[in-house]
């Protein structure tokens, strides 16, 4: 069966969603006979190659928050991501255009290193406060996870090199009706939005395994670079 997995590097809930699939796969006895597909979506496709602000500074200005807000709302995202065994620090969080990691996401995917290259480019942005938009950081990432730095190098330099993937991914996805993400696709026919609790995910793993009858379920996404908390409104 195959998981197809829309979702960005610079979105948090995307993050959580990834762990917590993670998680109900460990706990899925068919497990070893699953795949994991990532696709593209950008948050924020005008986003610079080169952050000019912090992300707090960046939302703020964007959606009219206050810092204390933006504060608030981190802080939160923080904690839920905790529970995940994940360690958010949206404090050295540098948002830049995502469209070249994309494109080597789509490179990494036909090694067979996708998947390590996914989380290696999200603990870099939510953990470490790396540049995902600077093509030297990318390469020695991508170069952690076993891919060559040389054509990793060379895809970059590329303007078009994986372009039109990343691309394609965008319109299926908008095809699918998906505006926020996470968004899982469970065996071409099973909808789950946002990032679902562990046994919510196993349980829709479980009923497309079965081949039951089509549902679409719904959790916590980011919707245009705003990542809402349970109890947080933006503005």
């Amino acid at each position: 069966m195959q998981i197809d997995v829309w979702s960005d590097v610079v979105c948090p809930w995307c993050y959580v969603g990834k762990r917590r699939l993670e998680q109900a796969l460990a706990r899925f006895a068919h497990r070893d006979d699953v795949q994991v597909v990532w696709h593209s979506f950008e948050l924020d496709p005008n986003a610079p190659k080169e952050a000019t602000m912090s992300l707090g500074e960046l939302l703020g200005k964007k959606y009219g928050m206050s810092r204390e807000k933006v504060d608030a709302m981190q802080a939160s995202l923080t904690s839920v991501a905790a529970l995940d065994g994940l360690a958010f620090a949206f404090e050295k969080a540098r948002p830049e255009n995502t469209f070249d990691a994309h494109r080597l996401l789509h490179f990494a995917a036909g090694l067979g290193l996708q998947g390590a290259l996914k989380e290696r480019l999200l603990r870099a942005y939510f953990t470490e406060g790396r540049r995902i938009g600077d093509h030297a950081e990318l390469t020695a990432l991508a170069a952690e996870v076993g891919l060559d730095p040389a054509a990793v190098a060379a895809v970059l330099a590329a303007p078009d090199a994986y372009a039109r993937d990343v691309r394609a991914d965008q319109d299926s996805g908008r095809a699918l009706g998906i505006r926020g993400v996470p968004f899982f696709v469970l065996d071409k026919k099973y909808g789950v939005s946002g990032a679902q609790p562990a046994e919510a995910l196993l349980a829709a793993i479980t009923q497309a395994w079965g081949e039951r009858a089509p549902s679409v379920a719904a959790g916590e996404v980011c919707e245009d670079g705003v990542c809402a908390v349970p109890g947080e409104t933006a503005g």
